[in-house]
């Protein structure tokens, strides 16, 4: 696929997708953020959502199976007919979606904001997951898979985490301190869990983001000390400076060589970083980092679209929160 020659000051035609969510919101106000000239298109299964009003134009996603060959025509069709520029996913779906369906969108002129395959796919398994940091030699939180009660207190200790072993964000995340707890719990799950070791504490939670380059380099992170809402997405956030975080997040880039906007969620447990997760792609943070001066929106039109390495951001210290506030149409 040749690279779209789009200069500054050129009309850029995006497509966001699920805009009915905190993702692809974020994704839209940072590109108004941005100052560049942006014709968004919107995407998201519900036509009657918010989504729409914050986009140019918008499309309801067809009512078809999405690994059916209808679906991938859909998206096909979308991209040639508007004649779009970049695709920025805005639901981990849509970005494993994409990922797996590369050859069939590699003809087309749009360009599509995905990470490594690799990472994408490593970071779909927690247990998995787990396993690579531990084979890697990286501080990897002890955990069990299919392990009852005694055993888990015995090698663990309490409390405890029950965490679905696909899934992003803390939906489906319990803290067990009993046996009650964790017979509740673990009826309760509708997916295969794994059972972690309860690490630090919530004071000492932090998500990185950090653009990288598929070399093994990246953009000096952004760092938030951040406080979770109960959808298990940021909800306050603070910027801060943490030395090993940085040298972390620097390790771990050169060792996955991710791709785009990547964000790493670490727990501090005295001075060892634990990383919770990788999500390779945007985030719910995506729009606090933008507001701060971390634009990965912008950065990935730079990149992916210009073909240039975006410039070290100049990060604003400061606090942010997330709050519900009302549309009215009439």
């Amino acid at each position: 696929m040749t690279m779209v020659e789009k200069q500054p000051g050129d009309v850029i035609t995006v497509v966001v997708t699920a805009v009915g969510a905190l993702i692809g919101q974020g994704i839209i106000r940072s590109l108004r953020l941005s100052g560049l000239s942006v014709r968004v298109i919107g995407v998201d299964r519900d036509p009657n959502g918010i989504g729409p009003y914050w986009c140019d134009t918008f499309f309801a996603k067809p009512v078809v199976d999405e690994s059916s060959d209808a679906y991938l025509d859909f998206w096909k069709s979308l991209l040639v007919g508007e004649a779009i520029d970049l695709v920025l996913p805005g639901l981990e779906l849509d970005a494993l979606f994409f990922s797996r369906n590369r050859a069939a969108f590699a003809d087309l002129d749009a360009r599509i904001v995905l990470n490594d395959p690799g990472i994408i796919e490593l970071a779909q398994d927690k247990w998995d997951f787990g396993l690579e940091l531990e084979r890697l030699g990286l501080p990897a939180i002890p955990a069990l898979l299919g392990a009852g009660w005694t055993e888990c207190v015995r090698e663990l200790g309490l409390p405890l985490l029950l965490k679905p072993r696909q899934g992003n964000g803390s939906r489906g995340i319990a803290v067990l301190r009993d046996e009650d707890d964790f017979n509740y719990w673990s009826r309760k799950s509708r997916d295969e869990f794994l059972i972690q070791k309860f690490i630090g504490s919530d004071e000492q939670e932090f998500t990185v983001g950090a653009f990288g380059f598929g070399d093994g380099t990246a953009l000096p992170p952004i760092i938030f000390r951040r406080k979770l809402s109960v959808a298990g997405n940021t909800a306050y956030a603070e910027v801060v400076g943490h030395p090993v975080l940085v040298d972390a997040v620097t390790r771990l880039a050169a060792i996955f060589k991710p791709v785009g906007p990547t964000n790493y969620q670490f727990r501090m447990h005295g001075e060892t970083p634990y990383l919770l997760e990788i999500n390779p792609r945007f985030s719910s943070s995506t729009s606090l980092r933008a507001a701060f001066g971390y634009n990965e929106a912008a950065m990935a039109v730079e990149y992916y679209l210009r073909g240039k390495r975006p410039p070290p951001p100049e990060i604003r210290s400061g606090r942010g929160w997330r709050y519900y506030e009302d549309l009215v149409v009439t």
